[in-house]
């Protein structure tokens, strides 16, 4: 890879194309992150997470389900993979061959020691103005989980729980969560 490709002030999604290494990246306000890989826990509960969610999605035809590596392109300098996103059948247009060209409908991030402050953070803040309907973050350490949903006033936290509870969503109506079965291994 070119020290000029890696020395570039504000990155997007045509340049992200170039890099030719394994590693995963996301584009962060024209910053180029290297997502380390996750640990086993975040990968246990993405895991469960992602088979009740598609399981539901699938049972009532409701639109498609994806999980990281997907990239989402949500602007020229904000390219990002969610842990989990779901596209319901009204806003499948924005399904490309290649990747996610908006905002999906529903995304789910699993919080890591080493992207935590980007989910909660900036991430949550340009999911926001991207127009995702709904945000649930789940943070594998403290066994808590926050659904957050898009409105008039932005995100607005509608639901959370920390090591028993459930959790509902509004974009897919009838979907419910216990999140001690995602939290226990």
């Amino acid at each position: 890879m070119s020290t000029a490709i890696l020395e570039k002030k504000k990155w997007t999604y045509d340049d992200y194309t170039w890099l030719d290494d394994d590693t995963r990246y996301e584009i962060i306000e024209g910053e180029l992150i290297m997502a380390p890989a996750p640990l086993t826990k975040h990968q246990f509960v993405s895991g469960e997470l992602e088979f009740l969610i598609r399981t539901f999605v699938k049972k009532y035809n409701q639109g498609k389900v994806f999980d990281a590596p997907t990239d989402v392109v949500l602007s020229p300098h904000n390219v990002f993979q969610p842990d989990i996103l779901f596209i319901s059948n009204e806003n499948m247009g924005i399904l490309t061959e290649k990747n996610v060209q908006g905002a999906p409908d529903l995304i789910v991030e699993i919080l890591s020691p080493g992207t935590a402050v980007y989910d909660m953070g900036i991430k949550k803040d340009v999911y926001e103005r991207a127009g995702v309907r709904e945000l649930w973050i789940f943070d594998p350490e403290s066994d808590t989980a926050l659904v957050y949903q898009n409105g008039e006033k932005g995100f607005e936290m509608t639901g959370q729980a920390k090591k028993k509870g459930i959790l509902k969503s509004s974009v897919l109506k009838g979907f419910k969560v216990k999140i001690e079965k995602i939290f226990s291994e």
